[in-house]
C-alpha cells in the first residue's frame, strides 16, 4: 500500500503551479465566459445531484487532481476498504462500518427488538446515554425522522442539567435507557448511567463492542457491535438504537438501503463521475492549493439542522491529524475547520463573514427539497458567494460591495426521505475516506482525544 507523502507526486508539485491561475481568477468572468459550465460540472449518484460549478476549479483541475489519486494508490486503498483489511494501523483494525451496512442478519435482529419495543407500548420514553459518535448519530436520525411513537432523548455531556431535562417527568417504569459506548467505559455515559440507576431506573439496554462490562453494570438487553466500526462511523449498527427506536423500523431499513447505495457508487464509479471522490478532491484542491483552511456545510432544511455538528466529528475528527501513516509530521494541511447551521438561520448568524469577510471559506450547500423559499435562498447566496458584486460593483460603496470569487457546490436531492439521509451520510464518509488517502493519514484513529480522558481521570482521582 502506498504510504509515502503526497509532496513527492509529481501530481502534488503540478497543482501548485496550476493553483496560481486561479487565485486570480474571478468566477463571475469564468462563467460569463464559459456559460456551459453549470451543465457540465455536475455529477449524480443514487438520488442526489452535484453542483461543483460555482468551484474555483475547471477541468485541468479536475484532471491533475485525478492523477493525484492515481499516484497516491486511490483504488488500492478503496479496495483495501470494501475488503476489509486492517487498514486502521494504529489500531490494527478494518474499518468495519461497510461491512455494518451489508450485514443482514444484525441488522433484522437489530430491526425486530425495536419493532417489538415500539409495539408493547410498556415504554413511553426512551433516553439514549452516549456521546461522540453514540450520540450525534442517532441524534440526528432521530430529529430528521423520528416519527412520535416514543418520546426519545439524548444525554451526551456529564453536566447534570442535560440529564435533568431528559428524564424531567419520566416514570422510571416506563422508561427505557439506551447506553451507548463502544467500550462501555466511557466517563460521562457510566456516569449518567449509575446516576439514573441510583434514581430508580432499571430497564436498561446497552450497545456495545465490551459486552462483558455492560452484563457487569446490569443492562438487561446487550446489543453488540464490532470493535472495528469506529463511534462516528456507528450509527448504522446497534449505536444507533435509539435512533432506530425513533423512527421505526420500514425507515430505518430505508436509511440503511441509502447508504448500500453510496457504497455501491463509490466502488464503481468512475472518479470523474464519482460523487463522494469528487467532494474529496474539491476539498483538497480548496485546503492545499488555494489555502482555504475552512468549510461550511448549509443544509437547507430545518430537519437537517443536527447535521453540521454530525460532520464536525466525522472530519475532524477523522482527518485532523498532523502525522502520516508512517508517523512522519505532515508539511501540509489536513481537515479544514467544519462549521455551519441549517438555512435560512445562517445567512442572519455567520454568512455575512462569508460574503465579505477576509478568511474566505469553501462550503457545501445541502438541498434537500424543503420547499420552494429555502431552494431559492440556498441559490441566492451560491450565486452571492461566487459572483459576488462584480457587474456594476464600482458604483455600489465599499460596504455594499461582495468580492465574490468564493467556491461552493451544491448538493440537491430530488426529494428527502430517511433513504437520502442515508445517501447523505455515506457520501461524506467517503469524502472523509478519500482526503485521507490523498493526504496519507489514518481517518479512522482518534488518538488526539485521549489525553484530555486520561487527565481528567487523574484529576478526578486526586479530588477524591
Amino acid at each position: 500500500m502506498n504510504t509515502r507523502s503526497p509532496l513527492d507526486c509529481p501530481a502534488w508539485n503540478k497543482l501548485e503551479a496550476h493553483a496560481a491561475t486561479w487565485r486570480s481568477a474571478h468566477l463571475a468572468e469564468i462563467q460569463a465566459g464559459d456559460p456551459a459550465r453549470a451543465r457540465q460540472l455536475v455529477a449524480e449518484a443514487p438520488g442526489v445531484r452535484l453542483d461543483y460549478s460555482r468551484q474555483l476549479a475547471g477541468a485541468l483541475t479536475l484532471r491533475l487532481l485525478a492523477q493525484l489519486a492515481a499516484e497516491r494508490g486511490f483504488e488500492e486503498w478503496r479496495a483495501a476498504l470494501f475488503a476489509g483489511e486492517k487498514i486502521n494501523t494504529t489500531e490494527d483494525r478494518a474499518a468495519g462500518h461497510i461491512a455494518v451496512r451489508a450485514d443482514e442478519v444484525s441488522f433484522s435482529r437489530l430491526k425486530d427488538i425495536a419493532e417489538k419495543t415500539r409495539a408493547q407500548g410498556r415504554y413511553k420514553r426512551v433516553i439514549n446515554l452516549g456521546t461522540g459518535g453514540s450520540d450525534l448519530g442517532p441524534r440526528l436520525l432521530a430529529d430528521a425522522f423520528g416519527d412520535g411513537a416514543l418520546d426519545v432523548r439524548f444525554v451526551a455531556n456529564v453536566d447534570a442539567l442535560e440529564l435533568e431535562r431528559a428524564v424531567a417527568g419520566a416514570d422510571a417504569d416506563a422508561t427505557l435507557v439506551v447506553v451507548t459506548s463502544k467500550t462501555f467505559t466511557t466517563l460521562e455515559t457510566t456516569h449518567n448511567a449509575r446516576a439514573l440507576k441510583a434514581r430508580g431506573f432499571r430497564n436498561f439496554v446497552a450497545a456495545t463492542a465490551n459486552p462483558e462490562a455492560a452484563r457487569a453494570f446490569g443492562a438487561g438487553e446487550i446489543l453488540a457491535f464490532p470493535e472495528s466500526v469506529g463511534g462516528r462511523y456507528s450509527v448504522w449498527s446497534a449505536a444507533g438504537f435509539a435512533g432506530l427506536l425513533a423512527v421505526g423500523g420500514s425507515a430505518f431499513s430505508e436509511f440503511v438501503a441509502g447508504g448500500r447505495e453510496i457504497d455501491e457508487h463509490f466502488r464503481t464509479a468512475p472518479l470523474e463521475g464519482n460523487v463522494p471522490a469528487l467532494l474529496a478532491l474539491l476539498g483538497v484542491w480548496n485546503v492545499n492549493f488555494l489555502g482555504l483552511r475552512a468549510h461550511a456545510v448549509l443544509p437547507y432544511a430545518h430537519r437537517l439542522r443536527q447535521l453540521p455538528a454530525y460532520l464536525q466529528q466525522l472530519e475532524m475528527e477523522s482527518n485532523g491529524k498532523g502525522v502520516d501513516r508512517d508517523g512522519r509530521a505532515v508539511a501540509y494541511a489536513t481537515a479544514p475547520v467544519l462549521f455551519g447551521a441549517e438555512g435560512t438561520n445562517a445567512q442572519h448568524a455567520f454568512m455575512q463573514l462569508l460574503h465579505q469577510g477576509p478568511p474566505a471559506a469553501a462550503a457545501d450547500f445541502i438541498d434537500a427539497s424543503a420547499g420552494e423559499t429555502l431552494s431559492a435562498n440556498l441559490r441566492a447566496q451560491a450565486d452571492a458567494l461566487a459572483y459576488g458584486t462584480r457587474a456594476g460593483g464600482d458604483s455600489l460603496p465599499p460596504h455594499r460591495r461582495h468580492p465574490g470569487s468564493r467556491p461552493s457546490s451544491i448538493l440537491a436531492f430530488r426529494r428527502f426521505e430517511a433513504r437520502d439521509l442515508g445517501r447523505l451520510i455515506a457520501l461524506y464518509e467517503h469524502k472523509v475516506f478519500t482526503q485521507g488517502v490523498l493526504w496519507n493519514i489514518n481517518s479512522f484513529d482518534q488518538w488526539g482525544v485521549e489525553l484530555g480522558k486520561q487527565l481528567a481521570r487523574q484529576i478526578l482521582s486526586r479530588s477524591d
